[in-house]
């Protein structure tokens, strides 16, 4: 009989716009409503700049600007959902976080090749929940490549 944990994947779930995205729960560190963020000169567009969380200074991504969304409207229902990405801190901006939920692997499948556009590199899977919805499962090592990650690190020293 196979093992309960092995068959499904734990994910948290956020929205921009109409979508519902998901990231792994292992890489989540927290979930944090916005406070301050402080702008950093000549950083790439999609970063709104750092963030002082409980005295750890944390780059913050606007995943929408990332997708090429347009920039992300601050509401009360904005979060910052932090993450481990290469042994670093990175707090993702999104409109909402929903919740956690647990999906079946077997509901799990890989992107079909067809979708293309800017964000669909940074779709690891899709997941099947409910009658009729699809949850896009992030890769977070795509939506912040090598080149990111040394560049937020200098923002972070």
């Amino acid at each position: 009989m196979a093992n309960q944990e092995e068959s499904s994947l734990k994910v948290i779930l956020f929205q921009m716009n109409t979508e519902t995205y998901g990231v792994p729960v292992e890489q989540v560190l927290s979930i944090e409503k916005v406070d301050a963020i402080t702008r950093v000169p000549h950083a790439a567009e999609f970063v709104k700049g750092v963030m002082n969380l409980r005295g750890l200074i944390v780059p913050i991504i606007d995943v929408r600007e990332r997708f090429n969304m347009g920039k992300t409207e601050l509401t009360k229902e904005s979060r910052i959902i932090v993450v481990a990405v290469d042994e670093m801190k990175v707090g993702l901006l999104v409109d909402t976080s929903k919740e956690v939920l647990d999906i079946d692997t077997n509901k799990v499948e890989k992107t079909p090749d067809i979708i293309g556009g800017t964000s669909a590199k940074y779709i690891n899977s899709v997941a099947k929940i409910g009658d009729n919805e699809l949850l896009l499962l992030l890769n977070l090592d795509r939506v912040l490549n090598q080149d990111d990650v040394a560049d937020l690190q200098k923002i972070e020293a």
